[in-house]
C-alpha cells in the first residue's frame, strides 16, 4: 500500500491530506499474521494521543484536526485493520477481533505512559472496547459522534455481504454518503472531500476485506458496560447519519458527559476541527489536572 499513497500523494487536493500523508510511516507487526507493513501516521509532540477513524474511512479523516493538535500532543493516527490503505491479506480474518488484535499490537510500540484515545464513528465503539481491554494503558477517551454503543451484531449473510461492497463502491453512492455526513453539504463538500472519501478504494482487497467485516456483524453494543476511565462525547445537531432514536439510546447509556455542537454533521472532527480541536484540548488538560 505504500507504493499507491507514493503514487496517489501528488494527486491529493486538499494539503492538509498530503501533510498527512508526509508523516506516515510503516510499522511491522509480524504477531498479527501479516508480512506486510501498517500505516501511522505520527505527527507532533508531547504526550500520546491515538485517534481512531470511522467505518470504511482512512487516517486521513483526521486532516484537518492533526495539525491543530500536534503542538501539544504526539499524534498517531492509524489505518485501523482491514479499512484505509492497510494491508489486506485474502487469508486474514476480518472483524472486531482484528480490528482489536492489531490495536493491541500498536499501543506495544508507543511510548509506555498512559495514552488518550478520540474516537470518530464506528472509532468511538473501538475506542470504548480498547480501553476496556486494556484499563492501564488508556487513561481518557473523548468520542466523537460514536456509532454502535447500542444495538446488537447484525450478520450479514453471504452474497449480501459482497452486493453491499459493490453498492458502497459506486461513484454517486460515495458521493451521497460524503454529502451526508456534513452539515451543509452545498458549502463544505467539493472534489477533495469527495477525493478523500473514495481514495482507499483502490486498495487491493478493499471489496473483499469490507465484505468479511459485513459477516462478522462489526461493532454494535459496545457501550455497555462502559469503560471506567473518563469520557467525553460530542454529537453534532446535524448528523443525518446517526439519527435521532440512536442518539437517544446512547445517551441513555452515557448519561453525563454528552454535548452537541451547533451547525455540525456526523464529522466534528471535519466540520468544524478548531472547535474540536479546543475541546479536546481542554478536556485531556482537565484529565491531566484531575490525576
Amino acid at each position: 500500500m505504500k507504493s499507491l499513497l507514493d503514487t496517489l500523494r501528488p494527486e491529493l487536493l486538499d494539503p492538509s491530506a498530503q501533510a498527512l500523508v508526509d508523516d506516515l510511516q510503516w510499522w511491522s507487526m509480524p504477531e498479527l499474521g501479516v508480512k506486510d507493513p501498517f500505516p501511522v501516521s505520527v505527527v507532533g509532540e508531547g504526550e500520546p494521543l491515538l485517534l481512531l477513524h470511522g467505518f470504511d474511512s482512512s487516517f486521513l479523516e483526521y486532516r484537518r484536526m492533526a495539525p491543530l493538535l500536534s503542538e501539544r500532543f504526539q499524534l498517531f493516527i492509524p489505518d485501523l485493520f482491514g479499512f484505509g490503505f492497510s494491508p489486506r491479506p485474502m487469508e486474514a480474518s476480518y472483524g472486531p477481533d482484528a480490528v482489536l488484535a492489531h490495536l493491541d499490537a500498536l499501543l506495544q510500540r508507543m511510548p509506555a505512559q498512559p495514552v488518550g484515545v478520540i474516537g470518530a464513528s464506528m472509532g468511538g465503539s473501538v475506542a470504548v472496547e480498547m480501553a476496556r481491554r486494556q484499563p492501564e494503558r488508556i487513561h481518557a477517551l473523548l468520542l466523537l459522534a460514536p456509532a454502535g454503543l447500542t444495538g446488537r451484531p447484525m450478520p450479514v449473510p453471504p452474497l449480501l455481504d459482497r452486493l453491499g461492497a459493490w453498492f458502497l463502491a459506486r461513484p454517486g453512492v460515495r458521493k451521497s454518503l460524503c454529502r451526508q455526513a456534513f452539515a451543509d453539504p452545498d458549502a463544505d463538500v467539493g472534489a477533495p472531500e469527495e477525493q478523500i472519501a473514495s481514495l482507499h478504494l483502490q486498495c487491493p482487497g478493499w471489496a473483499d476485506a469490507l465484505a468479511a467485516f459485513a459477516r462478522s456483524g462489526g461493532f454494535s453494543g459496545c457501550g455497555t458496560p462502559l469503560p471506567q476511565q473518563p469520557l467525553h462525547v460530542i454529537w453534532g445537531a446535524n448528523d443525518r447519519i446517526l439519527r435521532a432514536p440512536q442518539k437517544q439510546a446512547a445517551a441513555a447509556i452515557l448519561k453525563d458527559g454528552v454535548e452537541e455542537f451547533d451547525a455540525c454533521g456526523h464529522l466534528p472532527h471535519i466540520d468544524q476541527p478548531q472547535r474540536v480541536a479546543d475541546r479536546c484540548l481542554t478536556w485531556f488538560q482537565a484529565i491531566a489536572s484531575a490525576a
